[in-house]
């Protein structure tokens, strides 16, 4: 009997063990990209290893010290990359940064937290590139030669957070960015300070990248939560990325020459009332990529900060033979000015800019985008358009005769503008589009 009784004594203390180790196994590695990836873990606990490439360097996690990042080295994102308050990441010219694969909540990405500074000056003949860890682009080089203008949603994307206001939903005057887990406050962006500083970008390249998280939740080639008009943003392409090209969520800052090649979304979206200037951009519609709008304006979501206007100033939107999406969407409340932009969708027989209008139940109109339009707050200043407008409800079918109405107010506001602007593509030879003679 002493036998036995030690025997089951031995076997449940053997079997609580496990169980302890079992119910403790709550944090560890959680990438699967790492060495010590645990499938147990819960919370990645910052202990990721990772195989070093010779001339490579793997960065993981909290920034927890300034840092520069050299041209003479890849240096590969694994998972987020965080750049946390008080913190400056200087980036040299030339520099390479890989992202790793990875979907969804695992996907790679740099984040600039609010109050972290990123120096990323690059030169025009050493722009710094932001691509995919399958890209075969080696240090010193400007590209590779395995990935196309189609091959997107590869890793993640480029995240600046700030404390500028912004008009988020329910009076809400900061929220928390897409495609970042909420409730650890790492993805937070908005205040209240119009002048915040983030940085400084200049000639960047960020290809291959965009990844959906969910149902409207996704990572953009450059993400803008809430940055303010003292960071200063400058040529800048975006290549064959999943999602959008550039999305501003409110916020004051101003950028200058930017492209957009090959977006599975909108080019430019610009959401939560930002208010700030776009000046001297094309966007690019690709084929074969699912690609939407070439602009996607929405205006206040709530009830802060609903008086600043966005500026879009001598663009150029156009189709490189897509078949998908419509030049322009003007949506919730969109307000600002469009000038000296140019609406080229000839190639595929011309597509309607897009304008909304809403009406409650008993016909009378709401707040929308047509409804600043006719009120002077939406304008368009010379601008050539290659088709008309087009004017829908928000809800399918509703009020038919005030939506006709709109359509006629709306072509009296819009057609005709102008001639339109010239944006030369010079100013972007130094982007892959450029090298790869796409311009």
């Amino acid at each position: 009997m002493k036998l036995e009784f030690k025997t089951i004594a031995a076997a449940l203390l053997i079997g609580g063990t496990a169980m302890m180790s079992t119910s403790c196994k709550k944090e560890g590695c959680t990438d699967p990209n790492a060495n010590n990836y645990s499938e147990d873990a819960k919370k990645d606990d910052g202990s990721c290893t990772y195989t070093q490439v010779e001339g490579t360097v793997n960065k993981s996690g909290t920034l927890t010290a300034d840092e520069t990042w050299t041209a003479d080295k890849i240096w590969v994102l694994n998972g987020k990359v965080y750049v946390p308050d008080g913190v400056t990441l200087t980036i040299q010219p030339g520099t390479i940064i890989k992202g790793a694969e990875g979907q969804e909540s695992l996907a790679s990405a740099l984040i600039v937290q609010r109050g972290g500074i990123l120096l990323a000056e690059g030169t025009a003949s050493q722009p710094i590139i932001f691509t995919s860890i399958l890209d075969n682009i080696k240090v010193g080089e400007t590209a590779g030669t395995n990935l196309s203008r189609t091959d997107n949603e590869k890793w993640g994307g480029l995240a600046i957070l700030g404390r500028a206001p912004i008009s988020a939903q329910s009076g809400d005057t900061e929220t928390n960015l897409e495609g970042i887990p909420a409730g650890d406050g790492q993805g937070l962006f908005g205040g209240t300070n119009p002048s915040d500083y983030s940085g400084k970008l200049k000639y960047i390249s960020i290809r291959h990248g965009g990844i959906s998280i969910g149902e409207g939740n996704e990572l953009n080639g450059l993400t803008l939560g809430g940055v303010g008009s003292t960071t200063e943003i400058s040529n800048i392409e975006i290549y064959a990325t999943l999602d959008d090209g550039i999305e501003c969520f409110g916020g004051t800052v101003d950028i200058d020459n930017a492209l957009v090649y090959y977006q599975g979304d909108d080019g430019l979206d610009l959401d939560m009332n930002y208010s700030g200037t776009i000046e001297n951009f094309i966007v690019i519609h690709g084929d074969g990529i699912g690609t939407d709008e070439g602009l996607e304006i929405d205006g206040p979501e709530g009830t802060t900060y609903t008086t600043g206007k966005f500026t879009l100033r001598n663009g150029l939107v156009k189709s490189d033979g897509a078949t998908d999406g419509s030049p322009a969407d003007f949506k919730d409340k969109a307000q600002g000015t469009i000038e000296n932009v140019t609406f080229d969708y000839t190639s595929i027989g011309g597509k309607a800019i897009k304008i909304r209008t809403k009406y409650n139940d008993a016909c009378e109109q709401q707040a929308d985008a047509l409804s600043r339009l006719v009120a002077g707050d939406l304008s368009f200043v010379n601008c050539a358009i290659s088709e008309t407008v087009s004017v829908y409800p928000s809800t399918a079918g509703a009020c038919p005769t005030e939506v006709a109405n709109d359509q006629t107010a709306a072509e009296g506001e819009i057609n005709g503008a102008g001639s339109g602007a010239t944006v030369s593509t010079s100013i972007f030879s130094w982007t892959l589009a450029a090298e790869r003679g796409q311009l």
